[in-house]
C-alpha cells in the first residue's frame, strides 16, 4: 500500500536528522527538489559566468608563471559548473533548460561577478576575497543533506583553496612589493570587500528560505553567521599585509571575540541581482555569443559520436 505523503515525509526529515543522505531516486518533497535545483543551478551559472572577469586577463597576466596558474584555475572553474551541473540533472532537469534560464535571464548567478576586473590586484582580490567568501559557504554545503551535490563539493572546495591561496600570493606580493603596487592591491580591497561580503546572501531577518533550508540540511549555516566567519579569518590576513578593511566601523566586540561591520548597503545587492550592476549585460551577452558561437561545435560532436556508434554496431 502507497505512503500518504504526510508518512512520506516524516521518513524523510527522519532521514536528514540522522545525518543520511539522500540520493536522487529517493522519495522527496517537491519543494526539496526545487529548491536544490534552484541552488545548484545557480551556483553552476556562477561558475561559468565567473570565469569572464578572470578569463579576461589570462593573456595580461604580468608572467608567464601567473599566465599558467590563473589558466589553471579558470580551467577548474569551468569543471566545478559541469560537476553542479551534472548534479543537478540528478533531479530531472536537463542542462539545455538550465542553460536557457541563464541565457534568459530567469536563472541568477552571483552578484559578485558583476562587478569589472580594472586591475591585475583585481585577480587577487577575487581569489582572496571572493573564493575565501564561497568556501566559507560552500565547506557547509560538502556536508549537506542531498548526496550528489554534497560529493561534488568535496572536489570543488579542494580547487577553491588552491584559488584562494592563489588570490592572497597575488595580494602579498603587490602588498609587499613597491608603493604603487601596494596601492593597487589597496585600491582592489577597497573595491571588491563590500561586494565580497554581500554575495554570501541577505541577511537572516530577509533570508525567507534559510529556516526551511536548514531543517533540511540543505544549508547548513546562516548567512549572517557564515559572514561572521569570513570577516573573522579575512581581517587579521589584510592586517598581516599591511591593508586596511574599507570599512570605518570594523571592530572587535570583547564580548564576543567576532568582529562587527558596518551598514551593507542592501540596496546595491539587490539592484545589482536585478541586472543593474556595472557589468550584467556585457556578462549575459558573452555568455549567450559564446553558446550561440559553439554551437557548431556541439553540433559536430554529437555527429562524430552518432557515427562512432553507427561504426561500432556494424563491427559486430
Amino acid at each position: 500500500m502507497q505512503k500518504d505523503e504526510k508518512v512520506l515525509l516524516e521518513e524523510f526529515q527522519s532521514k536528514i536528522d540522522k545525518g543520511v543522505k539522500i540520493e536522487p531516486k529517493d522519495w522527496m518533497p517537491l519543494k526539496y527538489r526545487n529548491q536544490l535545483i534552484r541552488m545548484m543551478s545557480q551556483h553552476a551559472h556562477s561558475e561559468i559566468v565567473g570565469m569572464l572577469p578572470e578569463g579576461n586577463w589570462i593573456t595580461r597576466a604580468p608572467s608567464l608563471r601567473r599566465k599558467a596558474i590563473l589558466l589553471a584555475k579558470v580551467q577548474d572553474e569551468a569543471g566545478h559548473g559541469m560537476y553542479l551541473y551534472s548534479a543537478a540533472e540528478t533531479l530531472g532537469i536537463d542542462r539545455t533548460t538550465l542553460l536557457e534560464q541563464l541565457h534568459s535571464g530567469k536563472a541568477k548567478y552571483s552578484s559578485i561577478f558583476n562587478y569589472p576586473t580594472l586591475t591585475w590586484a583585481d585577480i587577487g582580490a577575487i581569489g582572496w576575497l571572493v573564493d575565501g567568501a564561497a568556501i566559507m559557504n560552500q565547506t557547509a554545503l560538502a556536508k549537506g543533506s542531498y548526496g550528489p551535490y554534497s560529493r561534488a563539493m568535496v572536489r570543488i572546495c579542494k580547487e577553491e583553496s588552491f584559488h584562494n591561496r592563489q588570490g592572497y600570493e597575488i595580494m602579498c606580493s603587490l602588498a609587499f612589493g613597491s608603493q604603487e603596487q601596494k596601492q593597487m592591491a589597496q585600491d582592489a580591497l577597497n573595491r571588491w570587500w563590500w561586494p565580497a561580503i554581500m554575495m554570501l546572501g541577505p541577511s537572516d531577518d530577509n533570508s525567507p528560505n534559510t529556516e526551511e533550508l536548514m531543517r533540511w540540511r540543505v544549508k547548513m549555516e546562516s548567512n549572517d553567521a557564515i559572514r561572521e566567519r569570513f570577516i573573522d579569518r579575512t581581517v587579521p590576513q589584510a592586517d598581516y599585509i599591511g591593508l586596511s578593511i574599507p570599512d570605518p566601523e570594523l571592530k572587535i566586540d570583547e564580548a564576543t571575540g567576532h568582529y562587527k561591520h558596518g551598514p551593507i548597503n542592501w540596496e546595491e545587492f539587490f539592484n545589482v541581482i536585478k541586472g543593474n550592476g556595472p557589468c550584467n549585460k556585457s556578462r549575459l551577452k558573452t555568455r549567450v555569443d559564446a553558446d550561440r558561437n559553439g554551437k557548431w561545435v556541439r553540433e559536430a560532436a554529437e555527429a562524430y559520436a552518432a557515427k562512432r556508434v553507427i561504426r561500432d554496431d556494424t563491427d559486430f
